[in-house]
């Protein structure tokens, strides 16, 4: 499977918005990109359109929950069918179709039939990021070399001293914190949130909260 360069990939079992409903579905994030492209699979119905979420009441008291997972479209009584499946990103980016022949799943159950057809919409959504990180604003091959051979050594010195890898890891984040601060303070100064956003591949929002978190301010304020 395909993955962004060096954006390791995180699975979530999450909520994902649509038109004020939510209903949970399986979503992909890279460590460095996070929610800013958050993917899924979408599924199309036999008209193009998009289903709602379905709902499955839980049979007691307390309240059902929505599930938009695609694999739960497959025409069971009061949830349509699905006719094929997309990639989306939460940036708005869709992937190709991918068709569902019913006439080859017959009985077989979604989840297991649709699979390969889910596994190209992973695979788009794992080029469309790694064209994100291509837009992003290149880092110096010394810098990328050296955080590289870092992590590895870090990696390495786990193995045999666990408290000293902790300590490691504590002056990376300390000089990480010395170093942002002033880089986030005049990247405030030159460019806006939305032009720090393109340049790391965030939306302007999660820019301005990152350069507030290295910047050590309130963004709310001035």
């Amino acid at each position: 499977m395909v993955v962004a360069e060096c954006s390791m990939r995180a699975r979530w079992f999450t909520g994902w918005l649509r038109e004020g409903v939510m209903g949970e579905r399986e979503t992909w994030m890279t460590e460095e990109f996070g929610a800013s492209h958050a993917g899924a699979v979408e599924v199309l119905l036999a008209d193009g359109t998009v289903p709602a979420p379905a709902y499955f009441d839980s049979g007691s008291a307390t309240a059902g929950h929505r599930v938009s997972q695609w694999s739960v479209y497959d025409g069971r009584p009061r949830v349509p069918r699905a006719a094929a499946l997309r990639a989306v990103c939460s940036c708005g980016w869709k992937g190709p179709e991918q068709k569902l022949d019913w006439e080859v799943i017959g009985q077989q159950d979604l989840a297991e039939a649709g699979d390969g057809q889910a596994d190209a919409c992973e695979r788009a959504w794992d080029v469309h990021t790694a064209t994100v990180e291509t837009s992003t604003i290149p880092l110096p091959d010394t810098i990328t070399m050296l955080l590289e051979q870092l992590e590895e050594e870090i990696d390495k010195l786990a193995k045999t001293s666990p408290i000293a890898a902790v300590r490691a890891a504590r002056r990376m984040e300390i000089a990480a914190g010395r170093v942002g601060y002033w880089a986030a303070r005049s990247t405030l100064h030159d460019l806006t949130p939305g032009q720090a956003g393109a340049a790391l591949g965030l939306t302007e929002s999660a820019a301005r909260s990152e350069l507030a978190r290295l910047g050590r301010y309130n963004p709310y304020i001035g």
